[in-house]
């Protein structure tokens, strides 16, 4: 799952928040890769990026010409990441269950930002079908939890690509989103059951992470927090 000598280095561009790139953030650390974060100027870096969005990935010098490889979007930058350092499994049918997983959540976020500038009885519509989606992935996650015996693990006993993007996930809701919607957190953390909780705790500690962890600091207390 780490890196060899032949690695190349990364860029992760992103803004210096909990976001889309914090899965990215947890790969790159977790694999031990060679990488920094820079957190361009916004709205001036803009019209220098592929799509003009972030984040961007920049591989250095992992084209075929040997020019730097460039991956725009968040998914397509954690899947990139995540079959380069062997955090899915091989097994395609299983690994599409993760990328499926992982979907999910972006729907669910993408519902929430979409009702969040709405207003009147538009608002209240959108924001009831967020909070059906909301509950909805948080028992597709604890069922999965326990149907892999309870162990911090949503598929097997070691980390995966979709644990990190669950924990993140979770992170982004309660630390960024929670900017956007005071309410949110507590409608979050009341999703949060034991077998989540345990998921969270299993990859603050797992010793990939420990480095992540260090430089971020642990989401436990935010999660466990009135």
């Amino acid at each position: 799952m780490t890196a060899d000598s032949t690695t190349p280095s990364y860029v992760l561009r992103y803004f210096d928040i909990v976001g889309l790139a914090e899965t990215s953030r947890m790969l790159l650390t977790a694999a031990k890769a060679e990488w920094t974060e820079e957190h361009p100027e916004w709205p001036q870096e803009k019209p220098n990026q592929p799509f003009g969005r972030l984040p961007v990935l920049v591989e250095k010098n992992g084209a075929e010409d040997g020019s730097d490889f460039i991956l725009s979007e968040s998914g397509s930058i954690e899947r990139y990441l995540a079959r380069t350092f062997k955090f899915f499994p091989t097994d395609l049918k299983q690994a599409a269950r993760q990328e499926e997983l992982r979907d999910q959540q972006a729907d669910v976020t993408d519902a929430f930002f979409f009702q969040l500038h709405l207003v009147g009885e538009a608002k209240k519509e959108r924001r009831g079908e967020f909070d059906i989606m909301l509950d909805k992935i948080a028992k597709i996650h604890t069922t999965l939890l326990r149907k892999n015996g309870d162990c911090g693990r949503l598929f097997g006993e070691e980390l995966s690509y979709a644990d990190m993007s669950v924990y993140a996930f979770y992170k982004m809701f309660i630390l960024y989103v929670v900017t956007h919607d005071a309410d949110i957190a507590p409608v979050v953390k009341g999703k949060i059951t034991p077998e989540i909780l345990n998921l969270i705790r299993a990859v603050e500690s797992d010793p990939l992470l420990e480095e992540y962890v260090a430089k971020k600091g642990s989401f436990m207390p935010h999660v466990l927090s009135e």
